[in-house]
């Protein structure tokens, strides 16, 4: 078997349905880009209409089969409707990765119930309401991949972690049970833990180079990731390849956690 035969037979989708919530930017971009490049028919979901046909302009010009669905999905019944319009443009999904946040941190004292509904609807309701959808489905057929984007938050708290930290943390906890429920049916489900990240999300923290110097100096690499970072780390937890991977948090931050 040739070295490209045997990379295929790992990591190919072909064949795979793929949807990115987020699709539009950043982190979600950089994935979505690396599993259409694999070969999945990808679904790009997002609230920005235009942004996301940007996005899967971008990549169809790289030869990638790529749809787009515009939704909020800060909103339950925009999920589920969101849900079903990916099936009505790709047929059911057998990877659904969750990249979409927000990143409202004002100091804890001064979080309402307002942010903290917003924040957790976005980035927890959304994922557990997508794997309620999907991963039953996946199961039947023997093959599905749940892939959710956390943060450092989830384990530690600095720079006002607020909502955002404990929906995280939360995010991973939906993953280990999802794994629990599913795995033996050939559905793994696992979290990216990120660093700080040069995305819009994180457009504030940005402002202040010192911060962003100081975090790039607690990594071990020596600098900041950015949405390419993890690409690949997505596509093997899509891929054939990850069948035993399954219920991790899988810090993808140049070492800044172990520093």
């Amino acid at each position: 078997m040739s070295a490209a035969a045997h990379l295929t037979g790992l990591f190919s989708l072909e064949g795979r349905t793929a949807v990115v919530t987020g699709g539009s930017s950043g982190i979600g971009r950089a994935i979505a880009a690396a599993l259409a490049g694999a070969g999945a028919r990808t679904v790009l979901v997002a609230r920005d209409a235009d942004r996301l046909e940007q996005a899967a302009a971008a990549m169809r010009a790289d030869g990638g089969d790529v749809a787009v669905v515009p939704a909020d999905l800060g909103d339950r019944e925009a999920v589920r409707a969101a849900a079903e319009a990916v099936v009505a443009v790709a047929g059911e999904p057998d990877v659904v990765v969750s990249a979409a946040g927000v990143n409202l941190r004002p100091p804890m004292a001064e979080i309402d119930e307002a942010v903290w509904d917003a924040t957790m609807r976005l980035n927890l309701d959304a994922p557990f309401l997508l794997g309620q959808r999907f991963g039953p489905g996946m199961a039947e057929r023997g093959y599905g991949r749940l892939i959710a984007i956390s943060s450092q938050q989830a384990h530690r708290a600095f720079v006002s972690s607020g909502a955002y930290g404990v929906s995280k943390a939360a995010l991973e906890g939906l993953a280990r049970s999802q794994a629990e429920a599913w795995s033996s049916s050939g559905v793994t489900s696992n979290v990216l833990v990120p660093g700080f990240v040069l995305t819009p999300l994180n457009a504030r923290l940005q402002q202040d180079p010192e911060r962003v110097a100081a975090l790039a100096a607690r990594t071990m690499v020596g600098r900041n990731g950015v949405p390419d970072d993890f690409a690949t780390a997505a596509l093997f937890l899509a891929s054939p390849a990850s069948g035993y991977v399954t219920g991790q948090s899988i810090h993808v931050d140049g070492g800044f956690s172990v520093h």
